[in-house]
């Protein structure tokens, strides 16, 4: 049996082609993490600022293996070997169940906190991998658009680039924006001199009464890596298996954090609670194209998503600004309801999208697509996804949705 290769984060980026001269143009850059430290001192995030935290899976997550509608006779009957019995899922409610591995997801929706948009997708859904990701994160399901819709409030609302962070080594497209582009971070592990170096460098680094502006700048400079390495090091060194940082650690680190999802949003959440003027966060997980032995590898990663999520969202609400995050995961399309010669299954339409966060109405929106009234052996749709956007942007970044997705009708959820 001949596996197909599986689709990572750059190389959507890469073909995609929404990133290039639009982000070039706006210069778009990679920034230390001492920046956004160093923001942070400067001009904290004012309280009450809603932030949004998006998920990017790519490859196209299996929605079915997913969100499992486990009572349904047609899902055991196209599936025969990926389904999961009543038995197995985590149950959601009489019809339908979190996949095993989403036991986080599952504590969440049963706190009120997570909700599940049924049946997304937009008109005329596209199969390709490169041009229905470009369509999720331009918001122009029509034409092709230079710019992402987060690129586009960006735009619209400032010139600040460390307004929308992509944590990673390449701006994700949704961020690009004509005149302004997100900034990006890498997440690796921080490391710096400990011991007598590192306390006499700390020392060099304090101002100095009379010094010059320009000198007090390059101490802050220097004394911000510091700042950054005692709040982040901590976090990033631990989740990328224990590497050596000078810092000492402050505050709980989750033994058990994986990935690098795990890595990015404990990123994240570091950030958030050091009041970041950061509005957008943007980070991502790949390799979710399962179109040969699906079932262990795809709960394999979902529950990676899973914990990812679970440890970000774990008492948020105690966090500095933490009671305003509101995160949105999603992948670019879902799969197709029957399964493949190869037991796996092959690209689709309809999905579902994840909302979560201290502040989110818990529950389903929208309705559950049939398995047996298809189109082309594909779910039909029945929220826009640019519904979701709408919302978000109006209730959580706080501006008229728009400034990015025009002024076609969308309905707003609920969620929020």
């Amino acid at each position: 049996m001949v596996k197909r290769a599986r689709m990572s984060r750059r190389q959507f980026l890469t073909a995609s082609g929404v990133v290039g001269a639009a982000a070039l143009a706006a210069g778009a850059t990679e920034v230390p993490w001492s920046s956004l430290f160093a923001a942070a001192s400067r001009a904290p995030l004012a309280a009450g600022s809603g932030i949004l935290v998006l998920v990017t899976l790519y490859g196209g997550n299996d929605g079915l293996s997913t969100v499992v509608p486990y009572a349904d006779p047609a899902y055991h009957s196209a599936r025969p070997d990926l389904a999961y019995s009543e038995a197995e899922v985590l149950h959601l409610d009489d019809q339908l169940g979190l996949n095993p591995s989403m036991t986080s997801l599952a504590n969440l929706w049963r706190a009120g906190r997570l909700a599940v948009v049924r049946g997304v997708s937009y008109p005329s859904p596209d199969l390709s991998h490169f041009r229905s990701m470009a369509i999720w994160q331009t918001a122009s399901p029509g034409t092709p658009e230079p710019t992402g819709w987060l690129g586009r409030w960006l735009d619209a609302t400032g010139t600040d680039p460390l307004r929308a962070v992509g944590v990673g080594p390449t701006l994700p497209p949704l961020l690009a924006g004509a005149k302004v582009a997100g900034a990006t971070v890498n997440p690796g592990p921080i490391i710096l001199p400990g011991g007598a170096l590192g306390s006499a460098l700390r020392a060099v680094e304090q101002p100095y009464p009379g010094e010059t502006e320009l000198l007090g700048r390059a101490a802050q400079t220097g004394a911000d890596l510091f700042t950054v390495a005692d709040r982040l090091g901590p976090v990033l060194a631990a989740l990328d298996g224990g590497g050596r940082t000078g810092a000492t650690v402050t505050g709980p680190i989750r033994e058990n954090a994986s990935g690098e999802l795990a890595r990015s949003l404990a990123a994240v959440r570091a950030c958030i609670a050091a009041s970041v003027p950061t509005r957008v966060y943007a980070v991502s997980m790949g390799n979710f194209d399962t179109h040969a032995d699906e079932k262990g590898t795809q709960s394999q990663l979902i529950g990676e998503f899973d914990s990812a999520m679970g440890q970000f969202l774990d008492g948020l609400e105690n966090v500095p600004h933490g009671k305003d995050v509101v995160v949105v995961a999603y992948t670019e399309f879902g799969r197709r309801v029957a399964a493949n010669a190869s037991q796996g299954t092959d690209h689709g339409t309809a999905n579902d999208v994840f909302v979560a966060g201290p502040s989110i109405r818990g529950g389903f929106y929208g309705g559950q697509p049939s398995l047996t009234d298809l189109d082309l052996g594909n779910l039909k749709w029945s929220v826009d996804f640019r519904s979701i956007y709408a919302t978000v942007l109006e209730r959580v970044l706080g501006v008229d949705a728009s400034v990015s997705l025009g002024t076609q009708p969308l309905p707003r959820l609920s969620f929020i």
